[in-house]
């Protein structure tokens, strides 16, 4: 069927099916389509698709929301294709051209059930061919199914079609975001990377006012507070119980009289088979193959209702603040689960279980407490999971300071007011101030997660963690809510700018050459390299700007007056320092 330019093809329809593709508003530059898909009876559909090609002019790169490094392009006969759900992604897709421009930006409002998308080239006509695959999980039948396909031509920086995806997802009825409260925006600190399971009370509250002091204001206390089991893994989960910190009330108590906001992490699917709860629920799970632990089948209305349970009482009796929700993409279809709606499941779709069973908890905990946290992790980031999370956070990537950054950018472009956080920022105890100095530089346009042994660190090293976490503190407001652009993203986005009034706050992650179009009375350059100096290239004569020039541990090492004329400017700054401009 051919609409305006396109001829969007659709694949893979059987009888009784019939189906329908109508463009509902928009103009070429940017039309939204209803597709449908009705039978009479009851029917378990085959995969289908609806497919077309654009011509591989100006293309430079494909965007996807968990893809990291690899932004490359793919050609047809490369990899599988993206898989959409409730836990995993975000059905959007942006081919990105060589001046970051949107080329072609197209999602889909199908943001709870499985779906399959892409974007490839096809070398023997040098087009890109672009899809979308329903119905490729399903184990229950349909009558009636209808979704929205977004198709985005402006020529706008391909961060900005992403923000205009994150908006339109919010107007669709059951994707409303929760909300997000102020503690959700602060530092936050992490027993995860220094403890991990060995988790010692004492040393974790001094940690408390350390982190306290530095300008950090709730900490997660991960795996290893349910169990005295130190081994990896999840044989005790599923109980719950609070082994490690028997009087966990007396315990958060302590740790709120250091300042701090406490949240507790579960790993919300995993029942470990020394548990209590595996032998209540046998039968009750998705699969008990999973190299972890067996994990729960939220489509019975009583593990729904056990999971809810735990979560409310440990909020109510222990004074919690919030929760790390872990593991959520673990509830999908594994070979050896049971099929459709019987034996007790009230639910056929694992999806629209999982959509219930998260429902029903941030609403339980929100009559409780409506300022209450809840994390998730990539890749369990997308449009859906904002119902139930207000932050979301770069997955795991230790000592990893670019993927961090690459990370929170991805995150960010998609996820509205939604906060995003940095991955926890650790190092060895050797490594150099300026290096230790970068894994914080590469998190500023994130929520800072720290999870260092702050007892054992030197003098030096707490006062980077100090001028860092003091400095995202002091700009929060800017670093949240300004208007974000990650550039040159097959760099890794090497330049990161925001700007909100009079200021504007430009990352330089690695030696580019930073381009200077417009500006505002106040610019802050954040020098997030081992360089000496950033190189800058305005446009136009902006004028004199007085500066202040720091480096990583916020001593001042320079103030003077630099002139922002056209043409190639050179800065002198610190490894890790930072540059503070504002116009004379």
């Amino acid at each position: 069927m051919t609409i305006d330019t396109y001829e969007i093809l659709i694949k893979g329809v059987e009888a009784p099916i019939k189906t329908s593709l109508n463009k509902i508003r928009g103009s070429e530059e940017l039309s939204i389509y209803e597709f449908e898909v009705h039978s009479d009876e009851e029917v378990y559909p085959s995969p289908i698709t609806l497919q077309w090609k654009i011509p591989a002019i100006n293309i430079k790169g494909v965007w996807k929301p968990t893809t990291d490094f690899n932004k490359r392009i793919q050609a047809d006969w490369e990899l599988d294709n993206m898989e959409s759900r409730i836990s995993i992604d975000a059905p959007v897709i942006a081919l990105f051209g060589h001046d970051d421009s949107n080329v072609l930006t197209f999602a889909c409002s199908n943001a709870i059930n499985k779906l399959e998308m892409n974007a490839r080239l096809r070398e023997e006509d040098n087009h890109f061919y672009c899809h979308l695959t329903f119905f490729t999980e399903q184990h229950y039948s349909l009558k009636d199914f209808k979704v929205q396909l977004r198709l985005d031509h402006r020529k706008l920086h391909f961060s900005k079609t992403l923000g205009d995806v994150s908006r339109w997802w919010e107007s669709f009825e059951g994707l409303q975001p929760t909300h997000v409260p102020d503690i959700a925006k602060k530092p936050l600190y992490s027993t995860w990377y220094q403890f991990h399971q060995n988790l010692d009370t004492k040393v974790l509250l001094k940690e408390c006012e350390i982190a306290h002091d530095l300008g950090y204001r709730v900490i997660i206390i991960d795996d290893g507070w349910q169990t005295n089991d130190s081994n990896r893994g999840y044989d005790y989960t599923g109980d719950w119980r609070p082994d490690r910190i028997p009087d966990m009330a007396s315990y958060v108590k302590e740790i709120h009289r250091t300042g701090m906001k406490v949240a507790l992490w579960y790993s919300v699917p995993f029942c470990g088979k020394k548990s209590n709860a595996y032998k209540k629920f046998k039968g009750k799970f998705l699969t008990e193959d999973h190299r972890w632990a067996p994990v729960f089948d939220p489509r019975y209305p009583e593990v729904r209702e056990y999971l809810v349970n735990l979560y409310t009482n440990a909020l109510r009796n222990w004074n919690l603040d919030g929760f790390k929700l872990d593991f959520i993409d673990e509830f999908k279809l594994y070979p050896d689960t049971p099929l459709s709606r019987k034996g007790g499941r009230d639910y056929a779709s694992i999806n629209k279980a999982v959509d219930r069973l998260l429902t029903d908890v941030i609403k339980a905990l929100q009559k409780i407490n409506p300022e209450v946290i809840i994390e998730f992790r990539q890749k369990y980031t997308g449009p859906a999971m904002r119902k139930y999370g207000n932050m979301f956070r770069a997955f795991d990537c230790p000592g990893d300071a670019t993927m961090n950054r690459v990370r929170i950018a991805d995150i960010k472009m998609l996820c509205g007011n939604t906060a995003v956080h940095s991955d926890m920022v650790t190092w060895h105890r050797g490594e150099p101030l300026e290096i230790a100095a970068l894994q914080m530089a590469n998190t500023m346009f994130g929520v800072p997660q720290l999870s260092i042994m702050l007892q054992e660190a030197s003098p030096q090293y707490l006062e980077m963690i100090a001028f860092y976490t003091g400095y995202w503190n002091q700009h929060s407001a800017i670093l949240l809510e300004g208007d974000f652009v990650p550039l040159k993203p097959l760099t890794n986005y090497a330049v990161q700018s925001i700007v909100k009034d009079d200021l504007m706050i430009i990352g330089v992650h690695d030696e580019y050459i930073v381009s200077l179009d417009t500006v505002t009375d106040k610019i802050h350059f954040l020098n997030a390299q081992l360089a000496h100096e950033m190189v800058l290239k305005c446009s136009n004569d902006f004028g004199d700007f007085s500066a202040t020039v720091y480096d990583c541990k916020g001593n001042i090492v320079a103030e003077n007056t630099i002139s922002l004329s056209k043409g190639i400017k050179c800065i002198q700054v610190p490894p890790c320092g930072i540059v503070q401009m504002i116009r004379a």
